[in-house]
């Protein structure tokens, strides 16, 4: 995004000849107007746009939890406000005149991090629905799992026979299928 139409025109051809689908935007209001994609998305953000600037875009997107990775190019450029950039989640600072094959990198890693997010992202979602399907009993039994007792001092616990846990036990890993070996369920478990 930049108020500058030869930039935007310029920066979207550097991008496509490069092989990366662009979209070029005059305003942060523009872009928040447009439907919401759900892939992986990096934004080149001018730091001073006329209407909302791009730190405070950068701030609304990570309010909302969007997935979309930042690389901040300016004409402007100054250390509190890259350094806020970056602290923020931007994924580089670039500053005008810039090289090509620099943004270009920094693209490559923008996307490369939204990707790892969104896929974060999904195994969440997979890994509470699948909770979801757990009993009350099933879900006190994970939560013990979790903390790394043994059957029978989950049994102890919750006033029951070991038998009685390895059942729950087991109930709980089909329930869980394979996403339990990728997913650490401890943090979606209120403890």
């Amino acid at each position: 995004m930049d108020d500058d139409q030869s930039v935007r025109r310029s920066l979207g051809r550097l991008l496509k000849s490069a092989g990366y689908a662009a979209e070029t935007f005059s305003s942060a209001e523009d872009y928040l107007a447009r439907e919401i994609f759900e892939g992986s998305i990096c934004l080149v953000l001018d730091v001073r746009m006329p209407g909302l600037k791009g730190p405070v875009l950068q701030e609304a997107l990570e309010k909302r939890g969007a997935c979309e990775q930042i690389v901040f190019l300016t004409g402007h450029g100054d250390v509190p406000t890259a350094t806020r950039a970056m602290k923020q989640g931007a994924v580089d600072f670039l500053t005008k005149p810039f090289d090509d094959e620099e943004l270009i990198l920094a693209v490559k890693r923008a996307l490369e991090r939204a990707e790892e997010q969104l896929r974060r992202r999904g195994e969440r979602r997979e890994a509470r629905r699948r909770m979801e399907k757990l009993t009350p009993r099933e879900f006190e039994v994970l939560r013990f799992v979790v903390m790394g007792l043994l059957n029978k001092q989950i049994a102890a616990e919750l006033h029951t026979a070991e038998k009685t846990i390895k059942v729950h036990r087991g109930r709980v890993m089909q329930k869980l299928g394979s996403v339990g070996a990728n997913v650490r369920y401890d943090r979606y478990i209120p403890h």
